[in-house]
């Protein structure tokens, strides 16, 4: 899905390959939730991206089901340090949640969940017989009665491409590679500078 149908608001943007090979490359997240209260929670889940969303799992008694059930909004945080030989740097997204419970879903999310680490490796084809069976015992381990998938959809994107960063620290970045200034920058640094007396 392309980043042109959300929202970007990102000094530093990734490209469109470069996203979708961070969270492809991904095993990791940390998910947001609100609770009833008002606080913001974040845990830190496997994670697999497929078809431009997020999909995490987790048992149906867990608070945040109830959570989002409540409020769908919800927002997920990817570090490229959760992604081996992918781009450096971090995405997040804020998005609304979708509570999954049908075979159909689980039927194709736990095998991507299991067998991810090997493939993200490169060497899903050339599994030992103990690995392939510690990832088939994960997924036999994942099909309970109790557990849902959650898919993520993403409506805002926040990213942080370091590469990028550091280019535009050495004065190489081009005008076209960066992002639109935020009003962070462009108004409010500005006000506080002034603040400061350091204008």
């Amino acid at each position: 899905m392309s980043t042109k149908e959300h929202e970007v608001v990102s000094i530093y943007p990734f490209t469109e390959e470069t996203r979708e090979e961070l969270l492809s490359k991904a095993g990791e997240c940390v998910f947001n939730w609100s609770t009833k209260d008002g606080w913001p929670v974040g845990v830190v889940h496997a994670f697999v991206w497929r078809d431009g969303r997020g999909w995490i799992t987790c048992g149906v008694h867990r608070h945040r089901v109830s959570a989002i059930r409540r409020d769908p909004r919800c927002s997920v945080v990817v570090s490229g340090v959760a992604a081996p030989n992918g781009p450096n740097g971090a995405i997040t997204f804020k998005g609304r949640a979708i509570v999954h419970e049908d075979e159909e879903t689980k039927s194709w999310f736990y095998p991507a969940l299991a067998y991810g680490p090997y493939t993200r490796a490169g060497k899903e084809g050339e599994m030992s017989p103990e690995e392939k069976a510690a990832a088939d015992g994960f997924v036999e381990r994942l099909n309970s009665p109790l557990r849902v998938v959650i898919e993520i959809v993403p409506e805002k994107w926040i990213m942080l491409d370091s590469d990028k960063m550091a280019k535009d620290t050495a004065g190489a970045l081009s005008d076209d590679e960066r992002g639109p200034l935020l009003e962070a920058d462009s108004k409010r640094m500005p006000e506080e500078l002034k603040k400061r007396g350091l204008e």
